[in-house]
């Protein structure tokens, strides 16, 4: 086992919080889940600086996240609405259970590059480390967060009408 291996066991939370922002099917989010890890593993060898394991984890995460995005689009699988299947808000938990399910959906909505500088931004990252990890310009990070806030704002103000 790679000595890395149990930081990367505590950055679970924040792999899962990355695979949701790109799956609803909570069967395919484990899958998915499991390609990461995976993914993770071949690749800790080739981890040149151990205090950059959370950037070079999440990358791996969202790189394969947007891969599955882009796989998925070219052959759509309709998924019908199954409670069983899907995860659902526990009613009795609260409002921060249903918030936080609205955000997952509504995250689902944006466009993959506009998701995605979300998701990091949400995980505590700034411009410069999402750029990096991205490979884009700090300023194109700022046009895209500014996007996907004015999305999501649109469709908060759309449900509030509900």
């Amino acid at each position: 086992m790679h000595a890395l291996w149990p930081s990367v066991q505590a950055f679970h939370p924040q792999l899962w919080r990355a695979v949701c922002g790109y799956e609803l099917n909570h069967a395919v989010r484990e899958e998915l889940l499991q390609e990461v890890l995976l993914a993770i593993w071949e690749s800790l060898p080739r981890l040149r600086d151990p205090d950059m394991l959370l950037p070079f984890v999440l990358r791996i995460a969202h790189n394969l996240g947007a891969s599955h995005i882009r796989s998925e689009t070219r052959m759509p699988t309709p998924v019908p609405f199954d409670e069983s299947v899907h995860d659902m808000p526990d009613p009795t938990a609260g409002g921060d259970c249903v918030r936080t399910q609205w955000l997952f959906e509504a995250l689902a909505t944006l466009p993959l590059n506009l998701r995605q500088v979300l998701m990091l931004q949400l995980e505590g990252f700034d411009y410069q480390e999402i750029a990096d990890m991205l490979g884009i310009s700090p300023e194109n990070v700022g046009v895209r967060l500014h996007r996907a806030r004015e999305r999501l704002k649109a469709l908060s103000r759309e449900e509030e009408r509900r």
